[in-house]
Protein backbone atom coordinates (compact mmCIF):
# COMPACT_ATOMS: atom_id res chain seq x y z
CA UNK A 1 0.00 0.00 0.00
CA UNK A 2 1.39 3.41 -0.98
CA UNK A 3 1.90 6.23 1.52
CA UNK A 4 -1.17 8.14 0.31
CA UNK A 5 -3.51 5.19 0.64
CA UNK A 6 -1.97 4.34 4.00
CA UNK A 7 -2.90 7.83 5.19
CA UNK A 8 -6.43 7.47 3.81
CA UNK A 9 -6.82 4.07 5.50
CA UNK A 10 -5.59 5.58 8.78
CA UNK A 11 -8.13 8.37 8.35
CA UNK A 12 -10.84 5.71 7.82
CA UNK A 13 -9.85 3.88 11.01
CA UNK A 14 -9.93 7.19 12.90
CA UNK A 15 -13.42 7.87 11.56
CA UNK A 16 -14.61 4.45 12.74
CA UNK A 17 -13.28 5.17 16.24
CA UNK A 18 -14.97 8.60 16.30
CA UNK A 19 -18.31 7.13 15.15
CA UNK A 20 -18.14 4.45 17.85
CA UNK A 21 -17.40 7.08 20.51
CA UNK A 22 -20.33 9.21 19.34
CA UNK A 23 -22.79 6.32 19.04
CA UNK A 24 -21.90 4.37 22.19
CA UNK A 25 -23.04 5.79 25.59
CA UNK A 26 -19.56 6.99 26.49
CA UNK A 27 -20.62 10.52 27.53
CA UNK A 28 -23.84 12.50 27.84
CA UNK A 29 -24.87 14.98 25.13
CA UNK A 30 -24.12 17.90 27.46
CA UNK A 31 -20.51 16.72 27.89
CA UNK A 32 -20.12 16.28 24.13
CA UNK A 33 -21.54 19.78 23.65
CA UNK A 34 -19.01 21.24 26.11
CA UNK A 35 -16.25 19.43 24.22
CA UNK A 36 -17.51 20.77 20.89
CA UNK A 37 -17.55 24.31 22.34
CA UNK A 38 -14.02 24.11 23.74
CA UNK A 39 -11.50 26.74 22.63
CA UNK A 40 -9.56 24.45 20.31
CA UNK A 41 -12.60 23.02 18.55
CA UNK A 42 -14.23 26.46 18.46
CA UNK A 43 -11.22 27.75 16.51
CA UNK A 44 -11.56 24.84 14.07
CA UNK A 45 -15.32 25.30 13.80
CA UNK A 46 -14.86 28.79 12.34
CA UNK A 47 -13.58 27.18 9.14
CA UNK A 48 -15.31 23.81 9.52
CA UNK A 49 -17.13 24.14 6.19
CA UNK A 50 -13.85 24.80 4.39
CA UNK A 51 -12.20 21.74 5.98
CA UNK A 52 -15.26 19.61 5.24
CA UNK A 53 -15.38 20.46 1.54
CA UNK A 54 -11.59 20.14 1.26
CA UNK A 55 -11.63 16.61 2.76
CA UNK A 56 -14.63 15.61 0.66
CA UNK A 57 -12.97 16.90 -2.50
CA UNK A 58 -9.75 14.99 -1.86
CA UNK A 59 -11.60 11.77 -1.02
CA UNK A 60 -13.82 12.07 -4.09
CA UNK A 61 -10.75 12.51 -6.29
CA UNK A 62 -9.21 9.33 -4.88
CA UNK A 63 -12.55 7.53 -5.27
CA UNK A 64 -12.73 8.49 -8.92
CA UNK A 65 -9.12 7.37 -9.39
CA UNK A 66 -9.94 4.00 -7.80
CA UNK A 67 -12.99 3.60 -10.07
CA UNK A 68 -10.83 4.40 -13.08
CA UNK A 69 -8.27 1.79 -12.04
CA UNK A 70 -11.03 -0.80 -11.49
CA UNK A 71 -12.46 -0.22 -14.95
CA UNK A 72 -8.99 -0.30 -16.47
CA UNK A 73 -8.04 -3.67 -15.03
CA UNK A 74 -11.48 -5.27 -15.12
CA UNK A 75 -11.72 -4.90 -18.92
CA UNK A 76 -8.30 -6.45 -19.48
CA UNK A 77 -8.42 -9.68 -21.49
CA UNK A 78 -5.22 -11.67 -21.09
CA UNK A 79 -3.81 -13.31 -24.19
CA UNK A 80 -3.12 -17.01 -24.34
CA UNK A 81 0.65 -16.58 -24.41
CA UNK A 82 0.78 -14.31 -21.32
CA UNK A 83 2.95 -15.52 -18.51
CA UNK A 84 1.32 -16.54 -15.22
CA UNK A 85 3.32 -13.90 -13.37
CA UNK A 86 1.88 -11.14 -15.58
CA UNK A 87 -1.66 -12.38 -14.98
CA UNK A 88 -1.05 -12.48 -11.22
CA UNK A 89 0.28 -8.92 -11.31
CA UNK A 90 -2.83 -7.84 -13.19
CA UNK A 91 -5.09 -9.53 -10.62
CA UNK A 92 -3.14 -7.90 -7.81
CA UNK A 93 -3.58 -4.45 -9.35
CA UNK A 94 -7.30 -5.08 -9.75
CA UNK A 95 -7.51 -6.14 -6.09
CA UNK A 96 -5.68 -2.99 -5.01
CA UNK A 97 -8.01 -0.83 -7.08
CA UNK A 98 -11.04 -2.47 -5.46
CA UNK A 99 -9.51 -2.09 -2.01
CA UNK A 100 -8.84 1.61 -2.63
CA UNK A 101 -12.41 2.02 -3.87
CA UNK A 102 -13.84 0.66 -0.61
CA UNK A 103 -11.43 2.66 1.55
CA UNK A 104 -12.25 5.98 -0.14
CA UNK A 105 -15.98 5.21 -0.39
CA UNK A 106 -16.36 4.34 3.28
CA UNK A 107 -14.24 7.36 4.23
CA UNK A 108 -16.64 9.68 2.37
CA UNK A 109 -19.64 7.96 3.93
CA UNK A 110 -18.27 8.22 7.49
CA UNK A 111 -17.40 11.89 7.03
CA UNK A 112 -21.08 12.56 6.32
CA UNK A 113 -22.15 10.36 9.25
CA UNK A 114 -19.82 12.14 11.70
CA UNK A 115 -21.02 15.56 10.58
CA UNK A 116 -24.65 14.54 11.04
CA UNK A 117 -24.00 12.95 14.44
CA UNK A 118 -22.24 16.07 15.72
CA UNK A 119 -25.18 18.22 14.56
CA UNK A 120 -27.74 15.97 16.26
CA UNK A 121 -25.80 15.74 19.53
CA UNK A 122 -25.35 19.52 19.67
CA UNK A 123 -29.06 20.07 18.99
CA UNK A 124 -30.05 17.54 21.65
CA UNK A 125 -27.74 19.14 24.23
CA UNK A 126 -29.23 22.58 23.46
CA UNK A 127 -32.76 21.23 23.89
CA UNK A 128 -31.82 19.61 27.20
CA UNK A 129 -30.34 22.87 28.48
CA UNK A 130 -33.45 24.78 27.45
CA UNK A 131 -35.68 22.17 29.11
CA UNK A 132 -33.74 22.42 32.37
CA UNK A 133 -33.97 26.22 32.30
CA UNK A 134 -37.71 26.06 31.64
CA UNK A 135 -38.17 23.59 34.49
CA UNK A 136 -36.31 25.89 36.89
CA UNK A 137 -38.41 28.86 35.79
CA UNK A 138 -41.60 26.83 36.21
CA UNK A 139 -40.53 25.70 39.68
CA UNK A 140 -39.65 29.23 40.75
CA UNK A 141 -42.95 30.53 39.38
CA UNK A 142 -44.84 27.77 41.23
CA UNK A 143 -42.99 28.58 44.47
CA UNK A 144 -43.79 32.27 44.05
CA UNK A 145 -47.44 31.43 43.38
CA UNK A 146 -47.63 29.30 46.54
CA UNK A 147 -46.00 32.10 48.55
CA UNK A 148 -48.51 34.61 47.25
CA UNK A 149 -51.38 32.23 47.98
CA UNK A 150 -50.11 31.78 51.56
CA UNK A 151 -49.86 35.54 52.00
CA UNK A 152 -53.34 35.88 50.59
CA UNK A 153 -54.81 33.56 53.22
CA UNK A 154 -53.18 35.59 56.04
CA UNK A 155 -54.41 38.90 54.68
CA UNK A 156 -58.11 38.28 54.25
CA UNK A 157 -59.01 41.49 56.05
CA UNK A 158 -57.25 43.68 53.52
CA UNK A 159 -59.51 44.03 50.50
CA UNK A 160 -57.21 46.44 48.71
CA UNK A 161 -54.34 43.99 48.65
CA UNK A 162 -56.57 41.05 47.70
CA UNK A 163 -57.24 42.43 44.24
CA UNK A 164 -53.54 43.00 43.66
CA UNK A 165 -52.70 39.50 44.87
CA UNK A 166 -55.31 37.95 42.61
CA UNK A 167 -53.97 39.82 39.63
CA UNK A 168 -50.44 38.69 40.44
CA UNK A 169 -51.65 35.12 40.85
CA UNK A 170 -53.39 35.25 37.49
CA UNK A 171 -50.24 36.60 35.86
CA UNK A 172 -48.14 33.92 37.51
CA UNK A 173 -50.58 31.22 36.40
CA UNK A 174 -50.35 32.51 32.86
CA UNK A 175 -46.55 32.40 33.08
CA UNK A 176 -46.70 28.86 34.45
CA UNK A 177 -48.98 27.81 31.59
CA UNK A 178 -46.69 29.46 29.05
CA UNK A 179 -43.62 27.80 30.56
CA UNK A 180 -45.44 24.45 30.63
CA UNK A 181 -46.35 24.87 26.97
CA UNK A 182 -42.73 25.73 26.14
CA UNK A 183 -41.56 22.68 28.07
CA UNK A 184 -43.95 20.41 26.15
CA UNK A 185 -42.82 21.94 22.88
CA UNK A 186 -39.18 21.33 23.76
CA UNK A 187 -39.98 17.74 24.72
CA UNK A 188 -41.54 17.26 21.29
CA UNK A 189 -38.43 18.76 19.66
CA UNK A 190 -36.28 16.37 21.68
CA UNK A 191 -38.36 13.42 20.48
CA UNK A 192 -38.00 14.68 16.91
CA UNK A 193 -34.21 14.79 17.32
CA UNK A 194 -34.26 11.22 18.67
CA UNK A 195 -36.35 10.08 15.70
CA UNK A 196 -33.88 11.75 13.32
CA UNK A 197 -31.02 9.91 15.06
CA UNK A 198 -32.87 6.62 14.69
CA UNK A 199 -33.56 7.30 11.01
CA UNK A 200 -29.86 8.10 10.55
CA UNK A 201 -28.91 4.77 12.12
CA UNK A 202 -31.35 2.99 9.81
CA UNK A 203 -29.91 4.85 6.80
CA UNK A 204 -26.42 3.86 7.95
CA UNK A 205 -27.46 0.18 8.12
CA UNK A 206 -29.10 0.40 4.70
CA UNK A 207 -26.06 1.96 3.07
CA UNK A 208 -23.80 -0.60 4.72
CA UNK A 209 -25.96 -3.38 3.27
CA UNK A 210 -25.76 -1.74 -0.15
CA UNK A 211 -21.97 -1.59 0.09
CA UNK A 212 -21.81 -5.25 1.06
CA UNK A 213 -24.13 -6.16 -1.84
CA UNK A 214 -21.98 -4.12 -4.22
CA UNK A 215 -18.87 -5.92 -2.96
CA UNK A 216 -20.55 -9.28 -3.54
CA UNK A 217 -21.57 -8.23 -7.07
CA UNK A 218 -18.01 -7.15 -7.87
CA UNK A 219 -16.66 -10.44 -6.50
CA UNK A 220 -19.19 -12.43 -8.54
CA UNK A 221 -18.39 -10.43 -11.67
CA UNK A 222 -14.66 -11.00 -11.13
CA UNK A 223 -15.25 -14.72 -10.63
CA UNK A 224 -17.40 -14.86 -13.76
CA UNK A 225 -14.74 -12.96 -15.73
CA UNK A 226 -11.99 -15.33 -14.58
CA UNK A 227 -14.18 -18.30 -15.37
CA UNK A 228 -14.77 -16.94 -18.88
CA UNK A 229 -11.01 -16.49 -19.36
CA UNK A 230 -10.29 -20.07 -18.27
CA UNK A 231 -12.94 -21.41 -20.62
CA UNK A 232 -11.29 -19.55 -23.50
Amino acid sequence: MSLVWTLIATFLYSEIIVVLLLVLPVASPSKWNRLFKSKFLAMLAKQAHLYFFLIMGVLILFLLDAIREMRKYSTHEPAGHEHLNVEMQHSMRLFRAQRNFYISGFSIFLVLVIRRLVTLISAQATLLAQSEASMKQAQSATAAARTLMAEKTTEKGKEATEDTTLNELNELRKKVQELTADLNREKKDKEAVKSQAESLNKEYDRLTDEYSKLQKKITISDSAGKGGVKDD
